[in-house]
C-alpha cells in the first residue's frame, strides 16, 4: 500500500476493506430471529403440556372402569345390609387411586316390600386427590 492509499484508508477505511469481511446478521436480524423462535417454542410447549395431560385423562378413563369393576366384585361377596360407606385406595399398583363406597336404600312406592330389599351403590374412583373422577353405580337385591 503506497501513500497515497494509506491517506484514503484513513479516511475511507470500509473501501478498502472486502465485502467478504461484511457478511454477517445484524443485530435486528438476530432480534427479529429470536423473537420468531420464541414465538414458536412457547407453541410447542403448550402443545407438549396438553398432550401430557390428555394422556393421563385418556389412561385414568381406561382404568379406573377396571378398577370400580373390580370393586363391585369385592362387594359381591360382602354383607350389604351392613355396607353404609367406606373409602380406600388400591394399593402400590395403582398409586393416587382411590375409592369411595355409598350404600343406601331404595325408596319406591312402585316395588312396595320389594324396595325395602333393594340397595343402591354407588362408587367413585379418583386420581390425585379428585383431579379425574369416575363414577358408577348399581343396585344390589338382598337374599335371606
Amino acid at each position: 500500500m503506497d501513500q497515497m492509499d494509506q491517506v484514503n484508508w484513513v479516511k475511507d477505511p470500509w473501501k478498502y476493506v472486502s465485502q467478504k469481511d461484511h457478511e454477517g446478521f445484524t443485530l435486528l436480524e438476530v432480534m427479529a430471529a429470536l423473537a420468531m423462535l420464541a414465538i414458536v417454542m412457547t407453541a410447542v410447549y403448550r402443545l407438549h403440556s396438553q398432550t401430557v395431560v390428555m394422556h393421563q385423562r385418556a389412561r385414568f378413563y381406561v382404568i379406573a372402569p377396571f378398577l370400580a369393576q373390580q370393586k363391585l366384585s369385592e362387594l359381591e361377596t360382602a354383607k350389604l345390609s351392613d355396607l353404609k360407606e367406606e373409602k380406600g385406595d388400591f394399593g402400590a399398583d395403582f398409586k393416587g387411586y382411590a375409592w369411595q363406597v355409598k350404600a343406601e336404600d331404595i325408596e319406591s312406592e312402585e316395588l312396595g316390600e320389594t324396595a325395602k330389599r333393594l340397595k343402591r351403590i354407588q362408587i367413585d374412583v379418583t386420581l390425585n386427590d379428585g383431579e379425574f373422577i369416575f363414577q358408577a353405580g348399581t343396585c344390589r337385591f338382598l337374599t335371606g
